[in-house]
């Protein structure tokens, strides 16, 4: 699950991604803000300004967002559960870095309500502490899927 759910997302991932799932999308951050402040960032717009808060989105080689990504929901009625788990399939950047490299520190799922950065919503941060190469770079959000509603 999320190493933290931004509070802008807190009980609304399910429901938006179950309404339009093929709008999620990845961003890695190659620095970021303590978890307490980045928290409270509501859009993408919001947490990638330039303006102190210090994240800062990755630019190695071959790097670009994820978009248009679909989630899927997956509800569990088993008594003792009672929850409902998004997911998004792994995603890959061929030949990530070489040539420009960078020390990656978290990944941000997001929500897409418009292309703009301004109309998309980040909904879970994940540490994700790798450094390119120039080799194919997986990431995996979660095995047990990227957020969980319960």
């Amino acid at each position: 699950m999320a190493d933290f759910v931004f509070n802008i997302a807190k009980g609304r991932a399910i429901e938006m991604i179950a309404d339009s799932p093929a709008n999620c999308g990845i961003m890695l951050l190659k620095t970021a803000e303590a978890e307490e402040t980045l928290k409270d960032r509501t859009t993408v717009e919001a947490l990638t300004t330039a303006g102190g808060f210090g994240n800062v989105e990755c630019d190695f080689t071959n790097y670009a967002r994820k978009t248009a990504l679909t989630g899927s929901v997956a509800v569990d009625n088993a008594p003792g559960n009672n929850f409902a788990t998004a997911d998004v399939a792994d995603q890959t950047w061929t030949a990530a870095g070489g040539a420009s490299n960078n020390n990656i520190v978290r990944a941000v799922v997001f929500y897409q309500n418009t292309a703009a950065d301004t109309g998309r919503i980040p909904l879970t941060c994940h540490d994700f502490v790798v450094t390119t190469d120039g080799s194919d770079l997986t990431l995996q959000v979660n095995a047990a899927g990227f957020y969980r509603a319960a």
